[in-house]
């Protein structure tokens, strides 16, 4: 993945081919799918705003990105750069990648989604850093947190549910396990979290798990999933509560 960074710092956002693949694309979706849509408006019609879902199943930003009614960018793995079926694609559809080996690399990522909201646009980013593979809820990262005290803005818990019954977590397509047609999905959009009674403590690590655990209530509370007090890791298994963090997410 050389070179990941370098195009990290570079990304623009959500633009017109979003915009052109959101027009076509979502009354393709409402025919295939029955969506039960709750909270979006409250969404801010202008300015910034960090939208942060649970996650279990691929198709939880595609849907969310293509329903939400302004153009949205999330954070994804950099892994996505390496096939040139999603290198220039998934980027210009709003993705914003992320070297998962940490540091530096890791930190880029958060630079561009920093950028984007100073632009006063709508960024996404899933708390719990990967895929839900048994369909609980996990611990919550504090980069959401953090970007929203450097910017100032709201953010806003997600709660999503029927995607892992459409398409299971480790189902990607097109290679195995389509998308199966005609199920219910729910997308449902809390009330935001003020975060400005922190704004000048954004170095302080309790005020950011404090938030980030709020935050994850409410999730909890939008989905009725049973909650783990640990973080999941991209594997399927899970990592110690005490164990130092990445703030970022880390898997689309």
């Amino acid at each position: 993945m050389e070179g990941s960074k370098e195009i990290t710092t570079a990304f623009a956002g959500a633009g017109a081919l979003q915009r052109r693949v959101r027009r076509v694309a979502r009354p393709v979706i409402k025919s295939l799918w029955r969506f039960d849509l709750e909270g979006f408006d409250r969404l801010p019609e202008s300015g910034p705003a960090i939208l942060c879902p649970n996650h279990v199943s691929f198709l939880d930003s595609a849907f969310l990105m293509m329903l939400v009614p302004r153009e949205i960018s999330f954070v994804g793995k950099a892994e996505y750069l390496d096939s040139w079926k999603t290198r220039k694609f998934f980027p210009a559809m709003g993705m914003i990648p992320i070297d998962r080996s940490g540091g530096d690399k890791s930190a880029a990522a958060l630079e561009a989604a920093e950028a984007v909201l100073r632009r006063g646009e709508l960024f996404g980013i899933f708390p719990e850093g990967t895929r839900s593979r048994d369909g609980m809820l996990y611990k919550g990262r504090t980069g959401a947190v953090r970007l929203a005290l450097s910017v100032g803005c709201p953010i806003f818990p997600v709660g999503i549910t029927g995607t892992r019954e459409i398409q299971p977590p480790d189902a990607v397509a097109p290679k195995v396990n389509f998308p199966r047609f005609n199920m219910r999905c729910s997308i449902r959009i809390g009330d935001p979290l003020d975060v400005s009674r922190y704004a000048d403590r954004e170095a302080d690590h309790m005020v950011l798990r404090e938030i980030t655990d709020e935050l994850m209530f409410e999730i909890r509370e939008l989905t009725g999933q049973e909650y783990r007090n640990t973080y999941a890791s991209k594997g399927g298994t899970v990592v110690a509560a005490e164990n130092s963090e990445s703030p970022v997410a880390v898997s689309p």
